[in-house]
């Protein structure tokens, strides 16, 4: 039975390669291992082997019968590796796939640019690794300002140039006042600078990289009426017709008189306190800072060598996210939320 079992095997096997068509090879299919078939032919003779002889004849039988069966498989006639067409109807409508949308900070940055664009300026865009010269020195910083310390601006470790001095992450975008001054060299100057800055800050409405808008304006004749015209003209058209700002009295290096501006808070709605008389976290006091703005220094006019006799101007720098946070209908308490990456809370806008 040993040698009738091998022969068995080579016999369907030489079979199954020279099938030339699916119906042979079911025939061969049904011819050995069908209910009929030649191996239970031999699977019917069992009850006359010795108990020893039954364990390896019929490991044996096994072994044929998988080795037949793998081969009807594997056969390219097979209706497992067989392709069976699919008939498309060109009519039925498709699936949409998902869409996606930008990321709320760069709508931010589009719809802060729109606004400016509309009456004037001009985006522009200048290096956030920058000289310590352009980011603190023409912008009247002297060497022991606190904005230098390590622990205030990020430090690139590298050669210092010699009148440009150390290399730096951009803390604000105020270098591009100076780069675009010196660009432009005789006003009017009316720009808003785009860009990431770097500070090592981080709570609820700080984080340690961060988007700054930088507008300055310099021509004859401008005063902090024009400032504050731009201020309001900016907040009620990005933040909402019914927020209110206000110009509070601060001290920057680089403007002289300077303020921080400050704007109702949209999470409170500027009471200081949420529906459940709980205090807003965010503002505590109803108002929010949102950035600084003031005239520009008449030493800053000098280090790019402008007549600040003949020429003044304002300038101001907010942050992108801290903007968009105090959005009318946006809601975001925490800043650190934009960054999470959090699906669940970025497919809200």
């Amino acid at each position: 039975m040993h040698q009738q079992l091998q022969n068995l095997k080579n016999e369907a096997l030489a079979l199954i390669m020279q099938a030339e068509n699916p119906q042979e090879l079911e025939d061969i299919r049904i011819r050995y291992l069908g209910k009929k078939g030649r191996l239970n032919e031999i699977a019917s003779a069992f009850g006359n082997l010795a108990s020893d002889e039954k364990i390896t004849i019929g490991r044996q039988f096994n072994n044929v019968k998988d080795a037949i069966s793998d081969a009807l498989n594997s056969s390219k006639f097979s209706s497992a590796n067989t392709q069976v067409a699919i008939i498309v109807d060109p009519t039925l409508p498709g699936i949409q796939p998902q869409v996606g949308h930008l990321h709320p900070v760069t709508q931010a940055i589009s719809e802060i640019s729109s606004v400016f664009e509309k009456i004037g300026f001009t985006r522009v865009r200048y290096p956030e690794v920058e000289w310590d010269w352009y980011a603190f020195t023409a912008l009247n910083m002297s060497q022991d300002h606190p904005a230098r310390d390590d622990w205030e601006t990020f430090f690139i470790d590298t050669p210092e140039d010699p009148k440009l001095g150390k290399m730096i992450l951009t803390p604000h975008t105020s270098n591009g006042q100076v780069r675009e001054m010196l660009r432009i060299k005789k006003p009017p100057v009316r720009m808003v600078n785009i860009a990431k800055c770097y500070r090592r800050q981080s709570d609820v409405s700080h984080v340690p990289m961060f988007h700054q808008f930088e507008g300055l304006v310099v021509d004859e004749n401008i005063t902090i009426v024009h400032l504050k015209g731009t201020i309001d003209h900016f907040v009620k058209n990005f933040f909402g017709p019914n927020r209110k700002s206000r110009l509070r009295p601060y001290h920057f290096q680089f403007t002289e008189p300077s303020f921080e501006i400050d704007v109702t808070c949209d999470i409170c709605d500027g009471t200081a306190f949420l529906p459940d008389k709980s205090p807003c976290r965010l503002c505590k006091e109803g108002w929010l800072e949102l950035g600084g703005a003031g005239m520009v220094h008449p030493e800053v006019l000098k280090a790019v060598k402008i007549d600040s006799q003949k020429y003044t101007g304002f300038a101001f720098g907010w942050g992108v996210e801290r903007s968009y946070m105090m959005k009318s209908g946006i809601k975001v308490d925490d800043i650190r939320l934009l960054y999470g990456n959090d699906i669940r809370f970025l497919n809200q806008f």
